[in-house]
């Protein structure tokens, strides 16, 4: 496809294949972080709620049927519809999208910033099931195809142990404390590090190719198929699901700064990496008007405004840009008050 970025080519060494007892530890440490970030790795466990069923019980589909199967996806848009009180199939495909993009953007951004864990490639066995309500569950079988890159996340007991097929004995190390003089950064270190400008010597290379991995995985592998199908239902441009697509992935870093804001920083650099790639480039604007605080504004409309009751999202290209700045302003002042 015309704007893909090249693929990504790792230096022999530069990753780390991870054991799946890994991949399954960060997963459920993501999945903490809100339900948009969940994906299940063992649905058969009691008192995992709606995810505690059998991959056999017939309600796990395969994600690619979505994009593959024009009536199960023309199913979904309906239902949507319904749920929306709207009779436009456009509309409920876009916001469908939107949400089904928000699915796929939150566990991946999750695992890179929590645990420098990548998937080489979208899982295969990636599975959905119909929910009534809510994000749609998300199930998947870690035995394959994650990578570490030392460059990002937790500190590891070292790399036999991660490339052994025994399960480490520990899946993570202590950090050193920061009241250690020798460890603890100057204010003016902090304050590098959790710019997403200002990075360290050779950090910046690392970046851009786990950016050009997370593009792969969610826009080449998943979400380009579920563009294509999309618009062979309803009448939607590219430029709308894109922009869609880009809006969720900025979303991320509205939710997770939430519950972990030490990931903040460098969950703000991966996405504004991701942002300038391919078919996202263009897409909008990441904004910071606080410290910390990060907004986006795209250049198309969701539609959600056409819904009955709904009204524009605050980075809808239609919003003026003093009502904007107002809602910036209150959701800043919300989220201090809550101590984030």
């Amino acid at each position: 496809m015309a704007g893909r970025p090249a693929e990504p080519e790792w230096p022999e060494g530069g990753t780390l294949r991870a054991h799946p007892d890994l991949v399954r530890a960060a997963l459920a440490e993501v999945a903490a972080i809100g339900p948009y970030f969940a994906i299940s790795t063992d649905p058969g466990v009691p008192g995992t709620g709606d995810l505690g069923a059998s991959r056999s019980d017939g309600q796990w589909r395969p994600l690619s049927e979505l994009a593959a199967d024009t009536a199960a996806l023309r199913a979904r848009i309906d239902d949507f519809r319904r749920r929306l009180g709207t009779e436009e199939s456009r509309v409920a495909a876009s916001i469908l999208f939107q949400g089904l993009a928000a699915r796929l953007w939150s566990p991946v951004i999750g695992t890179v910033t929590t645990y420098g864990l990548v998937p080489a490639r979208a899982p295969a066995d990636l599975r959905w099931r119909p929910a009534p309500t809510g994000p749609l569950p998300l199930w998947t079988s870690p035995v394959s195809g994650w990578h570490v890159v030392p460059e990002l996340g937790k500190e590891w007991p070292g790399e036999p142990i991660l490339r052994t097929s025994q399960p480490p004995a520990s899946l993570r190390t202590t950090h050193a404390s920061d009241d250690s003089p020798a460890e603890k950064p100057t204010n003016d270190a902090r304050a590098d590090q959790d710019s997403p400008d200002q990075r360290a010597p050779g950090r910046e290379t690392a970046d851009e190719e786990v950016a050009a991995v997370v593009y792969r995985v969610v826009v080449a592998d998943l979400l380009e198929p579920l563009v294509d199908a999309v618009r062979g239902i309803t009448k939607i441009s590219a430029g709308l699901l894109w922009g869609n697509a880009a809006s969720s992935l900025a979303g991320t870093l509205r939710t997770l700064p939430a519950t972990r804001p030490d990931l903040a920083p460098r969950a703000a650099r991966l996405v504004r990496d991701v942002l300038g790639l391919g078919v996202l480039a263009g897409t909008g604007r990441l904004a910071e008007p606080a410290a910390g605080h990060h907004f986006f504004v795209r250049s198309s409309c969701c539609l959600y405004y056409r819904v009955p009751g709904g009204g524009m999202c605050d980075d809808c290209a239609l919003l003026a840009p003093p009502v904007r700045d107002r809602q910036w302003a209150r959701t800043v002042r919300q989220a201090r008050g809550a101590g984030t």
